[in-house]
């Protein structure tokens, strides 16, 4: 029996439904055909959100240890000893308190590589933040964690991939952020990942403008031919294949969208309003150009249906496996770089 993938789990706000996703993902035994889920909380936790979803066969494998873990089981680490008051559908300091120990327990863990990927629950941005996470979400807080010069926020689905040249920023410093090395150092993450994470070998790439109507030749504003057409030119002539700018809202309005495998965005709700639009149930968050695997459902803690039992785990389960299956491209890509003539022959038939 082969060792299946460790996937560690943290719980995200215990106030919202992550856990409630996360229950509901797991009882699914077909899961444990493909990894070993590892959920960083606590039983008694878990128990609460069980009880709401009535999710009653569901019972966790207690480890001290991600070694420890039992295959075709879900297994659960201890994070923390004392009691939680859990107010479900509300934003309150033990909310943030208990995700950032589960948070901070499962990344030590993948940093460490006792488990090889890590699915993130919703967590709440404001009331996480503490001495040790001063960060606007989990990508930047990764990213400082992995000691990476750049990460991509690429938010991925079946029919659509969508990168962003900024992320957790307030829109009015939105245009000063953009520079001609920042969107080609994305333009290469994003290239490299589709490569190595996605088996897609000459990976097609749309960027958009900044502007409205992508400027109209310059009519409005400057930044499409002073930084970002230079920066498309020079990610070219690094063999990336990239093409634009394009105007965002026909891009995405007419299917344009479909005749490329990514598309770059200048800034955070450029690229995910489209995004969750199109598919939201489906669309997963992975933090790419890290040494190590994340990924996330692609949606909130959802404070409003918290314990009602109406949350989807759709998205949740997608992030897993598309987890899994990031790491396994890596692991075959390492194995067949000394083939380079396999791995041409694979790639292409994944294209």
């Amino acid at each position: 029996m082969s060792e299946k993938i460790k996937v560690g789990i943290s719980i995200g706000d215990v106030n919202g439904i992550g856990l409630e996703i996360i229950l509901k993902t797991l009882a699914d035994s077909h899961i444990y055909d493909y990894c070993t889920p590892i959920v960083y909380g606590h039983t008694k936790v878990a128990s609460f959100h069980r009880r709401a979803t009535s999710i009653n066969e569901l019972n966790f494998h207690v480890i001290s240890d991600a070694s420890q873990a039992q295959y075709k089981k879900p297994n659960m680490i201890n994070c923390w000893e004392e009691d939680v008051k859990i107010e479900l559908g509300s934003v309150t300091e033990a909310g943030g308190k208990y995700a950032f120990l589960s948070l901070e327990r499962a990344t030590a863990d993948l940093k460490e590589g006792r488990i090889d990927a890590l699915i993130t629950a919703p967590i709440n941005k404001d009331n996480i933040q503490n001495d040790q996470f001063k960060f606007p979400g989990h990508t930047e807080y990764l990213q400082e964690r992995d000691g990476a010069a750049e990460s991509l926020m690429f938010l991925v689905s079946d029919t659509l991939r969508v990168g962003v040249v900024t992320g957790h920023i307030p829109i009015s410093k939105v245009a000063e952020s953009i520079t001609l090395e920042k969107i080609v150092a994305k333009l290469k993450l994003m290239n490299h990942s589709l490569q190595n994470d996605f088996w897609i070998r000459k990976p097609k790439i749309a960027v958009l403008g900044l502007n409205p109507h992508a400027s109209d030749n310059g009519l409005i504003g400057s930044e499409e031919k002073e930084t970002i057409i230079p920066a498309i030119e020079e990610a070219r002539n690094n063999d990336i294949l990239a093409f634009g700018p394009y105007p965002a809202d026909g891009f995405f309005a007419n299917g344009t969208y479909l005749q490329f495998d990514a598309v770059l965005a200048m800034y955070h709700d450029q690229g995910l309003i489209p995004f969750k639009q199109i598919a939201f149930e489906s669309g997963v968050n992975f933090t790419a150009g890290l040494n190590f695997v994340r990924t996330s459902p692609d949606h909130g803690t959802a404070y409003d249906i918290a314990g009602k039992n109406i949350a989807s785990e759709i998205s949740f389960r997608e992030a897993l496996f598309t987890a899994i299956h990031i790491v396994k491209h890596r692991r075959e890509t390492l194995e067949l770089n000394e083939n380079p003539l396999v791995f041409t022959k694979l790639s292409r038939d994944r294209d």
